[in-house]
């Protein structure tokens, strides 16, 4: 079929589930930046190997190189469609919240945003990498940065996102109990009751649920 083309590679390299099927690039192309996301947000950078992710999309690991050129690479593009896309598509004053939420759903089954999550197990990994998600921060800082007229709207910023990163350590590293299992709802509401401090426009989240 044309603008089709078979997943096969190597004879000796594994292909498995839907990759033995015919897939058009751009179906590729995405199945490996799912992957790479669910994989990066789980381990980190360095203990996502090529071969895992393209076993978790279903394709020969040959394709992981034609289409992005390298692990890193590949990273930055996850980067880009997780942070980038959660900064461009969010309004400013719903962005903590978001982004914090996005890290608190996968606990369980939830779906959300996983940028800050990939950020947490990928810092320090190498000085590439590290330089990439410290970038990322930067660019969450300066949009939390907006909620606030104070002079030092900057610091106050930095102090929302370490306080919001503090707590994706804490709940999906560490796995420190309650706040592990706690509910992301009563999460969210107590800890943007208590930015109000810092950042003043940020807007107050629902009340926290009753017992």
């Amino acid at each position: 079929m044309a603008g089709y083309e078979p997943e096969a590679g190597p004879a000796n390299a594994p292909i498995t589930g839907c990759g033995t099927r015919r897939r058009g690039a751009q179906g590729t192309r995405l199945l490996l930046l799912e992957a790479a996301a669910a994989l990066f947000a789980e381990r980190g950078y360095e203990r996502a190997t090529v071969r895992d992710i393209a076993e978790r999309a279903g394709v020969n690991q040959a394709l992981l190189f034609r289409y992005f050129g390298s692990k890193k690479a590949l990273f930055g593009e996850v980067v880009a469609l997780g942070g980038r896309e959660q900064l461009h598509s969010t309004p400013p004053a719903g962005l903590f919240e978001a982004a914090l939420r996005g890290m608190l759903g996968h606990r369980g089954e939830e779906p959300g945003d996983r940028a800050l999550e990939t950020f947490l197990r990928s810092i320090g990994d190498s000085d590439e990498i590290t330089t990439a998600v410290r970038e990322m921060g930067d660019d969450y800082a300066r949009v939390l940065a907006t909620l606030s007229t104070a002079d030092d709207r900057g610091l106050r910023a930095d102090l929302a996102l370490s306080w919001m990163l503090g707590i994706g350590l804490m709940r999906v590293v560490v796995g420190k109990q309650p706040l592990a299992d706690a509910d992301p709802d009563t999460v969210c509401a107590l800890v943007t009751g208590a930015l109000g401090t810092l950042l003043e426009d940020l807007p107050p989240s629902a009340p926290p649920p009753t017992a």
